[in-house]
Formats: structure tokens, C-alpha cells, sequence
């Protein structure tokens, strides 16, 4: 069997991860040492010094601070919306344009089949290059991205069609044009959309929920989190900008605003954490894909045979209940 390391010889480490990043380049040096046949084994060597990785690499994810998930939510390597729609969904067909102005494609959405119903999914897309990042503008949405959402979440309701969104914003975009088309009132139009409609909505934060560029197409049934993922009103850097007049507090504001899945679990704002491979998302997006696959199908059969009615109220106690019971 081959192992993480053997798969993926390149890879992004952060600050906190120094540690992992010295040893497991340490493994890749003795492989490529092993390969030119010498007459000495180092087989053990490796085997141990592989070991001791896993360890350190355990024992980092298993105490990271609000701040390092946030640096984990935001990795470079770490699946996207469009990774999640290839891997889940069947038969996928995007759909575009707000019907108003254009097509914001920071928001990604379409119709297809997941484990053989259909579905309409919507979500974030931030990209995975220097290109693809700039045309999905990073994943800040702006109105158009939103009043799509609106369009998509009420054909869904029009054909009985369950809805998934995927989020990973670090907020809506704040451009002026943005501001001049109605920023605010696109995203408190979708919300509303969300909490209007008759069929089950599932939410998955799978990076970064950011503010109300989040939650306007969040405002759901179930709401799902990746582990190392966060959900915030508003990025560390932006609280501690407004707070304390000082972006460089980032990681005092993401220790007290409770932005992790941990945290928004004990508060009863997010309903379920999918666990996370070992060392985040990004080192096993198999394992991941399948977990998130099998928590949305479990989210969803929730819902079977339940009324409109009874859909949207219990979407609308739901949010009703957040805070009633600290």
C-alpha cells in the first residue's frame, strides 16, 4: 500500500506544520536514497522516521487552535465546491446568469443526481489556480451570484428537488459596483429564499463561512461542517480591524468569536461534523469526499416523506432556537 507520502511528493505546508514538513522531507530524501539500489538497507530507517511523522502529524490535529483551523480552512491544497460537485454529483449540469444583470461566477450552481436523486446544488467556488481564482473572484459573491442562488433555489421548489449548498466564502464581495447593484439586499433576499422554500435544504461549510456571504445560502434544514472548517460573521482580520483597530489580533479575534465547527456545535449553530482525514481534507480528498457524500445522504433522509410545511417549519424553529438555551 502507498502511502501519503509516496502519493503527494509535493505539498503545501503552513506556519504550524514545520515540524511534519522537516520529517516527512527527511522520508522523501531516504526514498530517493533507497531507490538508487545501495547495498545497505534503509528500510527501517524510513519506516521509523515515517512513524514518527504520523505521530507529530496526529498529534498537531488533534490540538490546533482556532486560528490554525482557520489556516487549515484556507489551504491552497483543500477541495473546492467544483471538487466536491465532481466527486458527488452524477450527471452534473451547470446553470448560469441571474436573469437581471449576469453571471457572478463566485457562485456555482446546476442540477444532477446525488446517489441517484436529483438534486439541485449551489455553492462557493474559490479556485484551485491563479486563473480560476480570479474569474470565481476568490469566491466572493456578488448580487448577481446571489439572485442566482434565488433563481436555482426556487426552481428547485417549482420541481420538488432537494437543495445542497456548499460553503466556502470568506465573504460576500464589498466592491462599489457590488454596493451599487445591491449588495445587502441580494444576500437578505436569498436568506429569505432559504427559509421560504418547501423542500430540504442542506448546508455544508467546507471551508470558510464567512459572514452573510455565507449564510445567504446557508439558512438551511441541516447544516453540515467539515472539521477543520470555520463559520464566522466576519474573518479574524476583519473582526480584529474593527475591534481593536488592528488586523495583526487576528488570532485573539478567532480564539473568542467561537468560529469553529467544535465550537458552533456546542452552541447548536451547525448540526453535524463530518470528521476530517487526519491532517485536514486536502491529504486524503477520497476519504473526505465520502464522508461528506455519506452525511448529506443521512441530512437528506430526514426529510423523506416530511410536507413543505413541515420542511419549513422546522427550518424556521430551528434558527429560532440558536441561543435560546446557552
Amino acid at each position: 500500500m502507498r502511502t501519503d507520502l509516496e502519493r503527494s511528493p509535493i505539498r503545501t505546508y503552513l506556519d504550524f506544520e514545520k515540524p511534519i514538513a522537516e520529517l516527512e522531507s527527511k522520508v522523501a530524501e531516504l526514498r530517493a536514497i533507497e531507490g538508487e539500489n545501495r547495498p545497505v538497507s534503509i528500510a527501517d530507517e524510513i519506516k521509523k522516521l515515517e512513524q514518527k511523522a504520523r505521530t507529530a502529524l496526529v498529534d498537531t490535529y488533534s490540538k490546533l487552535t482556532p486560528w490554525q483551523k482557520t489556516q487549515v480552512a484556507r489551504h491552497p491544497d483543500r477541495p473546492h465546491c467544483l471538487d466536491f460537485v465532481n466527486s458527488l454529483i452524477e450527471d452534473f449540469t451547470p446553470l448560469a446568469g441571474d436573469r437581471y444583470f449576469a453571471e457572478d461566477e463566485a457562485i456555482v450552481g446546476g442540477i444532477g443526481r446525488f446517489r441517484g436523486r436529483s438534486v439541485v446544488v449551489i455553492g462557493h467556488e474559490k479556485g484551485s489556480d491563479t486563473e480560476s481564482r480570479i474569474r470565481h473572484n476568490f469566491g466572493m459573491a456578488k448580487p448577481e451570484g446571489y439572485r442566482k442562488a434565488v433563481r436555482l433555489m426556487e426552481m428547485a421548489e417549482r420541481f420538488g428537488l432537494p437543495v445542497i449548498t456548499l460553503v466556502d466564502t470568506a465573504g460576500a464581495y464589498p466592491g462599489i459596483g457590488a454596493e451599487e447593484r445591491g449588495q445587502a439586499e441580494a444576500i437578505a433576499r436569498s436568506t429569505d429564499c432559504c427559509l421560504a422554500i418547501g423542500v430540504p435544504l442542506i448546508s455544508v461549510v467546507i471551508g470558510e463561512g464567512g459572514s452573510g456571504g455565507a449564510i445567504a445560502i446557508a439558512t438551511a434544514n441541516r447544516i453540515l461542517m467539515l472539521e477543520h472548517a470555520i463559520y464566522t460573521v466576519a474573518s479574524p482580520e476583519a473582526a480584529a480591524s474593527i475591534l481593536w483597530r488592528d488586523s495583526a489580533k487576528a488570532i485573539d479575534a478567532a480564539t473568542n468569536m467561537k468560529i469553529t465547527a467544535q465550537d458552533l456545535d456546542q452552541l447548536g449553530v451547525i448540526d453535524v461534523i463530518i470528521t476530517e482525514p487526519v491532517g485536514g481534507a486536502h491529504r486524503d480528498r477520497e476519504s473526505i469526499m465520502k464522508a461528506t457524500g455519506d452525511a448529506i445522504a443521512r441530512a437528506l433522509a430526514e426529510f423523506d416523506g416530511k410536507s413543505p410545511a413541515e420542511i419549513r417549519r422546522q427550518r424556521h424553529t430551528r434558527f429560532m432556537e440558536i441561543g435560546q438555551s446557552l
